[in-house]
């Protein structure tokens, strides 16, 4: 996921306005955007909800500058692998350069389509992604779209603001559990499980309905 406009905005606003002493320790906006959405979004307690485990192999839509990605090719380990997926090209270049730096070799970097995240064929454990789906120009596509690289049993976990509780800052990027749920099931899919400890998201586990 790329950062927005207005975020880099404010981040830049922040800096200028810090003088000196802030011009002096160089922050970096999108270095300052990973923190402050780890901060709201703890990967540790979001990978052990949604039961990352050693040796999966994921899928992760949207992965932009890797925020999340390095942190699943960790957990996953070298048995295990990411594909990292998105649509902008110059994101994932940064995240080809951000693993090579890091010594991560467990990350497989894919240019996607709009629709289609192009996943190997039944390849994967589980599909992950963080502030991604109110993005997505056709959702129920996309989700279809992802039946094919999934293992007989695998997860998709989504992870979205959600408009009862994200306030008037995430209202324009954000999706009600009403309009994801029948998205999901219009996609092959139904919503197993929601989990709501997060302060402005909710994590969706949804899985293709039986036959």
């Amino acid at each position: 996921m790329t950062i927005s406009r207005s975020v880099l905005s404010v981040l830049m606003a922040v800096i200028v306005l810090s003088g000196p002493a802030g011009l002096q320790e160089q922050v970096n906006p999108a270095d300052a955007w990973e923190k402050r959405f780890n901060d709201l979004q703890p990967p540790d307690k979001v990978m052990e909800a949604i039961g990352v485990k050693p040796g999966m192999v994921i899928g992760e839509i949207g992965a932009g500058r890797g925020r999340y990605t390095v942190l699943l090719a960790g957990n996953v380990g070298p048995a295990g692998k990411v594909y990292a997926n998105d649509i902008d090209a110059g994101s994932l270049a940064y995240l080809r350069e951000r693993c090579q730096r890091d010594g991560i070799g467990n990350v497989v970097i894919i240019l996607g389509r709009m629709d289609d995240p192009l996943f190997p064929a039944g390849s994967l454990d589980m599909v992950f992604m963080v502030n991604t789906y109110h993005h997505l120009a056709r959702p129920v596509v996309l989700l279809r779209n992802l039946i094919p690289g999934l293992k007989p049993g695998a997860i998709v976990a989504v992870v979205e603001h959600d408009p009862d509780k994200s306030g008037a800052e995430f209202q324009k990027e954000s999706t009600s559990q009403e309009a994801l749920r029948k998205q999901a099931a219009d996609a092959g899919f139904e919503v197993v499980r929601v989990e709501t400890f997060l302060k402005k998201d909710n994590i969706y586990i949804l899985r293709v309905k039986e036959p």
